[in-house]
């Protein structure tokens, strides 16, 4: 059971979870997982990844509501996105519970890593404003759905921050584009994966209850911030280096866990 403490952290936490997914259209489950682990003190990997893979489902919807309204999402698109990815985020999901849960976060922090070089890489590619999802262009989005479906699904994340470049890579719309109609998949691979984990009674519901009512704030600051700083690379360069310093903290943490386990 929570104490009075860690409820006030879960609420912190969900708040800078619905930030980050309003902002970016990613990071939810990079933040989430490990502050339920580290932060609000979760001691099982698996309930931290259930409960906030719950959790970012409901921020990455309010997220796309925000969003939706003003005007950044390409529905098309979100959605042959998120059908395509469904089915890997369910078959993912099943391999990561049956996985270690510390090797699990230690692959997850190497992951963020290379993700962060790649967002620093592509900060000033500037899209095509009036980008569509059609014929030509359907067996990439649908490819790229599917792949990163089944990876959002093994690490119990939402995916947006492969999401994002997944829909850049397939369609060429704007970076703001991307952010919103990405929503639409996270949001569906993220209860896909959450129901999994639910049904192996891995997630806890007073905590996911947190983090989505902390979320709702963050998610309408997020949005709005998003579309101020659309224009520019310093966004992502700030969450790359997030992502960065997260990663490194999960790297030493999970490692020494599966160094040293009788001190886990």
């Amino acid at each position: 059971m929570l104490d009075t403490l860690h409820m006030v952290l879960g609420v912190l936490s969900g708040a800078l979870v619905g930030f980050s997914l309003g902002l970016v259209g990613g990071g939810g489950s990079i933040l989430a997982v490990p502050l339920m682990v580290y932060l609000v003190g979760v001691k099982s990997p698996h309930i931290a990844i259930g409960t906030s893979a719950l959790a970012v489902a409901a921020n990455a919807a309010l997220g796309l509501f925000n969003h939706s309204r003003h005007g950044t999402v390409k529905w098309r698109c979100g959605l042959m996105y998120a059908g395509a990815g469904i089915a890997g985020a369910f078959a993912g999901s099943t391999a990561g519970k049956a996985f270690d849960g510390q090797r699990l976060l230690f692959l997850f922090a190497i992951v963020m890593i290379v993700v962060g070089i790649l967002m620093l890489r592509r900060r000033n590619v500037v899209g095509i404003e009036d980008a569509q999802c059609n014929r030509g262009n359907a067996p990439k989005v649908l490819g790229y759905g599917l792949g990163t479906g089944a990876f959002s699904g093994f690490f119990g994340i939402g995916g947006g921050f492969l999401i994002v470049p997944g829909l850049i890579a397939s369609t060429s719309m704007p970076m703001i584009n991307a952010v919103g109609t990405s929503l639409v998949a996270v949001t569906a691979f993220g209860l896909t994966t959450a129901l999994n984990y639910a049904f192996s009674g891995l997630v806890d519901w007073l905590l996911a209850a947190l983090f989505i009512g902390g979320g709702i704030i963050g998610s309408l600051a997020g949005t709005k911030a998003a579309k101020r700083l659309s224009g520019g690379g310093h966004l992502t360069s700030v969450f790359a280096s997030l992502i960065f310093v997260v990663a490194a903290y999960m790297l030493l943490k999970s490692g020494s866990a599966l160094i040293y386990p009788e001190v886990r």
